[in-house]
């Protein structure tokens, strides 16, 4: 279309989509035409760092005067607390320390994303930063070598946050059956999100392990690993922030509610796939099992830490069907989908491997849940 007829075919396409037009940016989804300026030979650092309700991020940004992937050259900066529910307003101030870098997908180039610890007025780890004892433990454990795979699961929701993604706009989709693994415009929505968010992970250097569609429609999962120590909660945090920061590209909410539909709909999780370095060697069927069983004495523990609201998000997921254990009862099984613990099928025919914690909930935070497990199968705590 040329001069007016394109002018009203443009108007028509914003009226049709009604608020979802309000919405945008006023790019329309078109690449910002400033980003190619110049830096002057600084940097952006993305500083992002967990609120107070223990699921959410936040991000800021600060000008470093030249490129840097070294956490320790980078400057604490600080915060308003009052608002990220982490603080008063009489005594606002919560301090970010930097702790991990990676490339920004983003504003690419030297530019970076930092995960950041949070610390008090007087610079103690402040009492959401679950990081710092889970670093703690790690650094005990460190001769054992403990390795983690989380896969993430979430589910994405239109513009509003309220609708699923791609389902109809009066009623439901098919039941449950041909969109895991799916392929096809009737079985998946949002691959581009998922393909950005891949792309992007792999540009910053995360350990994104893979990703496909599951078994409700609009809900995925990537798997993130494998990951020693602290890097695994550090590289889950930023894929975390990643991808809502890719979904805000196609308009797209990303939820993380481990039960975001109720019925007959699978919840989401975040299955923890554990190992140390005797359980990886030959024999290591042996302590594979003695882990598990060490797990089992302390169920309840797990469960509270497993999501950020004590267990009862968990609650809605863990009911026996959908794929999930009961939250009320442990138990473990090869090959198992419907058990607490499961151990794959190949790692009991190979006698050595790795198990899978399916408890944890799709908004755990993994510094919580992998401290959790090494202070019950390491510490004996």
């Amino acid at each position: 279309c040329t001069g007016v007829q394109c002018l009203i075919k443009q108007w028509y396409q914003r009226r049709v989509r009604g608020s979802v037009a309000a919405d945008m940016d006023g790019l329309d989804g078109q690449t910002n035409p400033y980003m190619d300026l110049d830096q002057g030979g600084k940097i952006q650092a993305f500083y992002i760092w967990i609120d107070g309700t223990g699921q959410g991020l936040r991000c800021k940004t600060k000008t470093i005067d030249a490129p840097t992937m070294d956490p320790a050259e980078l400057p604490i900066w600080n915060f308003d607390g009052s608002s990220t529910g982490q603080s008063i307003g009489e005594n606002s101030d919560i301090y970010l320390k930097p702790v991990a870098c990676y490339k920004d997908p983003f504003r690419r180039g030297d530019n970076i994303l930092v995960m950041c610890e949070t610390l008090d007025d007087k610079g103690e780890p402040h009492p959401t930063n679950k990081r710092r004892p889970c670093a703690e433990n790690m650094e005990r454990v460190a001769d054992e070598h403990p390795w983690f795979g989380i896969e993430q699961e979430y589910t994405m929701f239109d513009y509003t946050g309220r609708h699923p993604y791609g389902w109809p706009t009066n009623g439901y989709p098919g039941p449950q059956g041909p969109y895991y693994c799916g392929v096809g415009s009737d079985r998946v929505k949002g691959r581009k999100v998922v393909e950005a968010h891949y792309r992007a992970c792999m540009y910053a250097g995360l350990k994104i392990a893979g990703s496909n569609a599951e078994v409700m429609p609009s809900q995925w999962e990537y798997q993130v690993g494998p990951c020693e120590g602290i890097d695994m909660g550090d590289h889950l945090w930023i894929s975390r922030w990643i991808l809502q920061r890719v979904a805000e590209e196609f308009n797209v909410v990303i939820s993380f509610d481990p039960k975001p539909i109720p019925g007959d709909w699978n919840g989401a999780g975040c299955h923890t796939n554990v190992s140390t370095l005797v359980m990886r060697e030959d024999g290591g069927y042996e302590h594979i099992i003695a882990a598990v069983e060490k797990l089992a004495e302390k169920h309840d523990e797990h469960i509270i830490t497993y999501d950020p609201t004590g267990g009862e998000d968990n609650k809605r997921r863990l009911t026996g069907l959908h794929e999930t254990a009961s939250i009320d009862v442990f138990n473990w099984g090869v090959a198992h989908r419907g058990a607490s613990v499961r151990i794959p099928r190949q790692v009991e025919k190979d006698q050595k491997g790795y198990f899978e914690d399916r408890r944890p909930s799709s908004n755990a935070d993994p510094y919580d849940v992998t401290n959790r497990i090494v202070m019950t199968i390491c510490l004996d705590q």
